[in-house]
């Protein structure tokens, strides 16, 4: 599989047309002589994000399956892709956002990417389990951020998943008690494992962050980490202070979780982004 090279001044610039009839792009992609978000406020995003931890994923996914959430215009679906993976799913509930992931894949020559306008509450639909699940940039703008992981490890995540949320506060880590006692004698409240700035903590956004009001969630390292353990997930690797590359405990997800209930096919719909 080899990208389509743009020579042509002519089609140079039909292709810088089209690719700004779908903008803007979130993601920035080069097509042929042209890209996508060549401007982007974080720079060359997120081809400069994902060299700092792409040694961590095979090098090789040839047979494997894969399931991007919250696509976006398909960076992650496309560098998967290009690793031999046998099958891509990317999903999105931003139709402007698949329109770009699709014609970008076409227009790149990269045949076996599939794009879904799917909410990651209902991957139950999907029926199915994918050898590597990415997670990237989604969980930080969900109203319901532990719900979507239980879901993922529930019904789709195979082996494998590539998760990143961006991160506020301490990036240390507490070795918090097993059982916290609910009294002190002498004291009014339990010792200060809430007071540590180590403790996992969800920052809650109630207005906005970076001028998006879709940002809800900002959690600290402890917290990122105690939720992926608590939804199933062990943590091989932690490439990039962001990103962690997780694989689905060895137990199975009801007893993971002390309990038999297992959570619907579908769930409430928000909008995702990565």
């Amino acid at each position: 599989m080899t990208a389509k090279i743009v020579q042509s001044h002519a089609d140079t610039f039909e292709m810088r047309r089209r690719i700004e009839a779908l903008g803007p792009w979130f993601h920035n992609l080069r097509i042929g002589a042209v890209q996508t978000a060549p401007d982007h406020f974080l720079g060359d995003y997120p081809a400069f994000k994902f060299a700092r931890f792409e040694a961590a994923l095979p090098a090789d996914l040839s047979g494997k399956s894969v399931l991007d959430i919250g696509c976006n215009a398909g960076f992650y679906s496309i560098e998967m892709k290009r690793r031999g993976a046998a099958e891509v799913l990317g999903i999105d509930s931003d139709e402007r956002y698949l329109a770009q992931a699709r014609f970008a894949a076409e227009a790149l020559g990269f045949e076996g990417i599939g794009f879904r306008n799917l909410s990651v509450y209902d991957v139950g639909r999907l029926g199915r389990r994918f050898d590597l699940v990415i997670f990237m940039g989604v969980l930080y703008h969900l109203r319901h951020p532990l719900l979507a992981l239980d879901l993922i490890r529930e019904h789709v995540a195979g082996d494998l998943m590539l998760f990143q949320t961006m991160q506020q506060g301490s990036a240390d880590v507490l070795n918090v008690p097993e059982d916290h006692p609910f009294h002190v004698p002498g004291t009014s409240r339990p010792p200060g494992f809430f007071d540590n700035p180590a403790y996992p903590r969800m920052h809650f956004i109630e207005k906005k962050f970076a001028h998006d009001w879709t940002n809800w969630w900002a959690p600290n390292a402890a917290c990122s980490q105690a939720m992926l353990r608590a939804a199933g997930f062990t943590i091989e690797a932690q490439p990039e202070d962001e990103v962690y590359l997780c694989r689905v405990a060895s137990l199975p997800y009801g007893e993971w979780m002390g309990s038999a209930a297992v959570y619907p096919a579908s769930g409430p719909q928000e909008e995702q982004d990565a």
